[in-house]
């Protein structure tokens, strides 16, 4: 993956594809384990990414529901 950033959706559309490749089974072993490795390295980025935004909401309910009292 390249050193920049990439979005959520862009990963999953890219995990996607992935998966549609690998379901085809058209590809040689070597492809498909690198396109499985791909995709296994989007799976902990989309999770990072993931647990990131369910702390970035707790910390807005928090600060919200603090405002309220």
């Amino acid at each position: 993956m390249s050193s920049e950033k990439k979005s959520f959706e862009s990963m999953m559309l890219r995990l996607n594809e992935i998966v549609e490749k690998l379901e085809q089974n058209e590809g040689n072993l070597e492809n498909s384990i690198e396109l499985f490795e791909e995709g296994l390295e989007l799976i902990k980025n989309c999770d990072g990414q993931l647990k990131h935004f369910e702390d970035k909401v707790g910390e807005l309910m928090k600060a919200y529901n603090g405002s309220n009292e």
